[in-house]
């Protein structure tokens, strides 16, 4: 099992206050979020201050992960035979082992309140696991089966954990959002003694989109508009999820006004649709004809409107 520096990853010191940690990860998850996010391998970065403020958020784990010590980031490393027997209540083998494994296991376990080991007496349930399902936002808006092959960590029949591919189908409902869990019932780690099978959870997490960018079950999208159209109004068309519709863009439009299509949104499963908002962003051609140019350079004659004209009052409006 490889070293990880939870402190490092989010950049606080071994004896940070929760608040320094919370702070901490809430300044990196929006700097490194994938959906907004234009850094070099955003997404790994965010999976990695997710994963270190996840332990270091519960004192408990925190306590654990302390107790191992430090080593070099990336350095092979054993849990102590008194950590195990202190925190794991069992036999671990590290092989094919992540150190986010480790402490699901252990946070499972705590859960429940009593060990996994081979000396533990009657039925113990598997544990339930939590996962991260990337689908489309048209899978989110039409609602779709979805096939997934993830790496769940699962005891074997000696009680020692490993890390397994294992298939599943999902439906996921429409309208799914970001941050929305759905539960898999039975499909979590396998139960000790006779124990019923844990859950699993998903995490949705919606996958960046060409043209949308989503809100809660509102979606917004850039409206290019050239300067004849937004000066004067015109009927557009606007893509949506559910086909294109027709817009009306009133005379006189500026750049980063937002136009409500509304009910064109995100489906909820209760109540009535999100809305679909059109940003308005004007956009001039890097081409054009000689005639174009002549009825350009006739509007900058004739025209009185001023777009600078506060600058001459000193900033004033």
């Amino acid at each position: 099992m490889k070293y990880k520096d939870y402190y490092s990853t989010l950049g606080v010191e071994r004896g940070a206050s929760e608040k320094e940690i919370k702070d901490a990860y809430r300044k990196l998850a929006r700097k490194y979020h994938p959906d907004v996010s234009k850094e070099k391998d955003a997404e790994e970065k965010f999976k990695d201050i997710a994963e270190a403020y996840k332990t270091l958020k519960d004192p408990e784990t925190r306590a654990a992960y302390d107790q191992l010590g430090t080593h070099r980031p990336g350095e092979e490393f054993q849990a102590p035979p008194d950590w195990t027997e202190h925190y794991g209540g069992q036999q671990f083998s590290f092989e094919d082992l992540d150190l986010a494994d480790l402490f699901e296991a252990l946070g499972g376990r705590r859960g429940r309140g009593r060990g996994r080991g081979r000396g533990a007496q009657g039925p113990i349930p598997g544990e339930d696991y939590d996962v991260t399902a990337r689908i489309s936002l048209e899978d989110a808006f039409n609602g779709a089966l979805v096939d997934l092959n993830l790496g769940i960590p699962e005891y074997d029949e000696q009680g020692r954990m490993h890390r397994v591919q294992r298939q599943f189908k999902a439906r996921i409902p429409k309208g799914a959002t970001e941050g929305q869990r759905l539960r898999l019932p039975g499909q979590g780690g396998k139960g000790w003694n006779g124990g019923r099978a844990g859950d699993l959870y998903l995490n949705i997490e919606l996958q960046p989109h060409e043209l949308y960018r989503v809100n809660g079950h509102d979606l917004y999208i850039d409206l290019p508009l050239a300067p004849w159209e937004a000066a004067l109004g015109a009927s557009v068309e606007i893509p949506t999820l559910g086909g294109a519709v027709r817009l009306k863009v009133p005379a006189g439009t500026q750049t980063g006004q937002q136009l409500r299509l509304a009910k064109h949104g995100l489906p909820r499963p209760r109540g009535e649709p999100g809305d679909l908002y059109a940003v308005a962003q004007l956009v001039v051609p890097t081409r054009i004809g000689e005639s174009e140019r002549a009825l350009y350079e006739q509007l900058a004659r004739s025209s009185s409107f001023e777009p600078r004209a506060r600058f001459k009052s000193g900033g004033e409006q």
